[in-house]
């Protein structure tokens, strides 16, 4: 079913209503962004190793000390409930029985227990997506429900002081107000349960001591001083993101964004994720490489749930993790640790377009890998 990604997604596009799709798929302004983020990674430039021993492949990373049988997670994403009858527990299900970690947006359209129950039952761990809200008790209140119910960590979102212009507004008025307000309760001034657009890197600490000291996470970190300025600030790590480009229409692609931030917190607790654009094997590897200790995938799941449910989460995210392991074979890598050198935005000591040892200067090399204009 996964396979392809392309053809998953028009499979999910034929089942979703066309304002339901085109909220999901849609990206900010002229959706730049969007398209980059795919493209960028058939871009990153890979320097297999050989002659290695990978009859064996083990695929497993350690996440704030927790081991994960694949480093392919599921990102945040809202209303899922548009895409399936059972929403994020669907989702959840389906992470947790792949061996994958699920992220539960603020805007889920099921109970954050009911979410943790399935995941819970399903052998699986989860983390909790944070908006800082206007009104930051129902922020508080969310949070303590989710440490209550196991989450693992907390994630901020921070690129969404306000929502981003879709083009053409396209999915405008899908939601209602019961989806917007499952966890928050009915009685909730809806303005108020908006993104709040005074969030500083003090409210790191906040939302710690908020939920009785979970571990938080920044998404939304396109750069280096940021990232090193949420580290300062008491982060668990950061997440490489640009909102899956449905914010700042023109920011960087987060392929071309990693590098810098995995540099400068090189040395630091801080562990580093990415999302945006992952497809397929490859891209896990090539973000592996450029050191991400796990990547998140959003829209992909979005259209495995809209196609199978529970199921369909589970085979795309068993199809990407069979995809990385091949593709880890093909590199030359048993491990992800040995992923380091494998990918880079200049080539490493030893790969061609390197410096040779007796210092003769190599030909130029470009950066790109022949044959890339590959269609999204």
């Amino acid at each position: 079913m996964t396979d392809d990604p392309a053809a998953l997604q028009r499979r999910a596009r034929a089942l979703l209503r066309p304002e339901v799709y085109a909220f999901y798929a849609g990206g900010s302004g002229h959706e730049v962004t969007l398209r980059a983020n795919v493209k960028a990674w058939r871009r990153v430039p890979l320097f297999p190793r050989v002659l290695r021993d990978v009859s064996a492949v083990d695929t497993s990373v350690r996440v704030l000390g927790s081991e994960l049988a694949t480093p392919v997670a599921v990102a945040p994403t809202a209303f899922q409930c548009l895409a399936h009858a059972d929403g994020e527990v669907a989702s959840g299900t389906g992470a947790a029985r792949a061996g994958s970690l699920f992220v539960l947006s603020t805007r889920s359209t099921r109970r954050i227990e009911d979410v943790a129950a399935a995941v819970r039952g399903a052998g699986g761990a989860w983390w909790f997506q944070v908006y800082v809200m206007r009104d930051r008790s129902l922020t508080a209140g969310l949070v303590r429900r989710a440490a209550a119910a196991g989450a693992g960590a907390l994630v901020l979102t921070v690129d969404t002081p306000e929502p981003g212009r879709k083009r053409q507004n396209r999915g405008d008025g899908i939601v209602t107000a019961p989806d917007f307000l499952v966890n928050i309760g009915p009685g909730a001034d809806l303005a108020m349960a908006e993104q709040a657009a005074d969030v500083t890197f003090a409210d790191i600490g906040w939302l710690r001591e908020a939920s009785g000291g979970l571990p938080v996470l920044v998404k939304g970190v396109l750069r280096a001083d940021d990232a090193a300025a949420c580290a300062a600030h008491g982060a668990s790590g950061v997440i490489v993101s640009n909102h899956g480009g449905r914010q700042l229409d023109g920011a960087v692609a987060t392929a071309e964004a990693l590098p810098a931030v995995a540099a400068a917190l090189r040395g630091s607790p801080a562990e580093i994720y990415v999302d945006g654009g992952i497809r397929t094997g490859y891209d896990v590897l090539a973000a592996l490489a450029l050191g991400a200790r796990t990547v998140f995938v959003g829209r992909p799941v979005l259209w495995a749930l809209a196609c199978g449910g529970a199921e369909g989460v589970r085979t795309l995210l068993s199809d990407l993790a069979s995809g990385f392991a091949h593709a880890m074979t093909l590199a030359g890598a048993a491990t992800v640790a040995d992923l380091e050198g494998v990918a880079g935005t200049a080539p490493p000591p030893g790969a061609a377009g390197a410096v040779p040892p007796d210092g003769e200067a190599p030909r130029r090399w470009s950066g790109r890998r022949a044959g890339n204009s590959v269609g999204e």
